[in-house]
């Protein structure tokens, strides 16, 4: 075991100082794209300013033949944009894959300088952060680099889960945690072929008027359950423990647009900062889903400003507000605060609802 005090000294020799704090930094939507496919490359340009996070794929929804082409794929388009404000990230191949290795010296060593963030899939364990923290520090001394690069794990295995409160803890480089919902249904052998989302089959159903047969048989009202609230909360309370970000991952029927944006919201109200985008239009969901809404903001300035120092309590509009209700409200200014610094358009929604409420 690492004595506490070496957890941030560099993992080679050369290597940047590992980060003591993540930064903050906007990443409501980060949008997948397929580097090997030219027609979806040649729209990232368009893209930079319009999404918080890019993301290069490499792995799942890449064909085996197009591994190599992907990896290039992102080579080029890096070293060829300006991403100004919009982050640049990458999903790696699985670490037991043929693929991986060459995807972490190719691309570290080539646009390391460009990229923020290298997703993991199918973490297991602390053991597999640690293998791609060293791995990460000595292609970084390699390459000269003088910011180290942050890692992302998705969750995908009931191992995974199971270990989430090491994996958050495993290294300065740790960003955040995806729920990847699809392998992790498959592994934990749920009854379900859905990408994400609810399942009609998983209800709860009222009690019988009575114990004949007739009130069994009767119409009773049932309600769908959310099959992924548990799991998003454990991921969340295990982030939020080591000061990292927890996102929900994909919703894989894009023409359901409704439910997308249901299971955005779930996850946003449990304390996930965003979510993945497969289709353009999930983009304006999780942008929309992601950021408090103004009258919300409005509500906790008047909050803030109506404590003070932040003792006692207050009565506002007929309801008590103390301490508790105080931290709340600073967590949804203070991420209203820093999702108006890159999103003009919302800063003045902001700025309307708030003058509005003051009125």
């Amino acid at each position: 075991m690492r004595p506490a005090r070496d957890f941030f000294a560099p993992l080679a020799v050369g290597a940047p100082q590992p980060l003591r704090e993540i930064p903050a930094r906007p990443s409501r939507a980060i949008h997948f794209f397929d580097p090997s496919n030219e027609k979806m490359a040649a729209k990232v340009p368009g893209m930079v300013g319009t999404v918080d996070v890019l993301l290069g794929n490499l792995e799942d929804a890449v064909k085996a033949a197009n591994k190599e082409a992907a990896r290039e794929g992102l080579v080029r388009i890096a070293e060829a944009t300006d991403f100004g404000s919009t982050q640049l990230w990458t999903r790696i191949n699985a670490l037991d894959s043929p693929w991986v290795l060459d995807d972490l010296t190719r691309l570290v060593t080539a646009i390391g300088d460009t990229l923020d963030v290298i997703m993991v899939p199918k973490v297991q364990g602390a053991e597999d952060i640690h293998y791609v923290d060293r791995l990460l520090a000595q292609l970084e001394a390699k390459a000269g680099l003088e910011k180290p690069l942050m890692v992302h794990a998705i969750l995908e295995t009931a191992r995974g889960m199971a270990n989430v409160e090491e994996i958050c803890g495993a290294s300065p480089r740790m960003q955040g945690l995806s729920l990847g919902p699809a392998d992790l249904a498959a592994d934990r052998r749920m009854k379900t072929t859905r990408v994400g989302g609810g399942h009609p089959g998983y209800l709860v159903r009222q009690d019988p008027t009575d114990g004949s047969a007739e009130a069994i048989a009767a119409e009773r009202t049932s309600y769908q359950q959310d099959l992924w609230h548990y799991t998003i909360a454990r991921m969340v309370d295990a982030c939020a423990m080591h000061g990292i970000s927890a996102y929900y991952g994909p919703f894989g029927d894009i023409a359901d647009t409704v439910a997308c944006e249901d299971q955005f919201r779930n996850a946003f109200l449990l304390g996930c900062v965003g979510a993945w985008s497969l289709h353009p239009k999930q983009i304006e969901i999780a942008h929309r889903v992601f950021s408090p809404s103004p009258a919300d903001v409005a509500h906790a300035r008047r909050v803030v400003e109506a404590m003070g120092d932040g003792t006692g309590a207050v009565m506002l509009d007929g309801k008590m507000e103390d301490d508790a209700s105080l931290k709340q409200c600073l967590v949804m200014v203070d991420l209203a605060e820093q999702l108006a610094a890159t999103d003009p358009a919302l800063a003045e929604r902001y700025a309307a609802a708030e003058k509005e409420a003051s009125a």
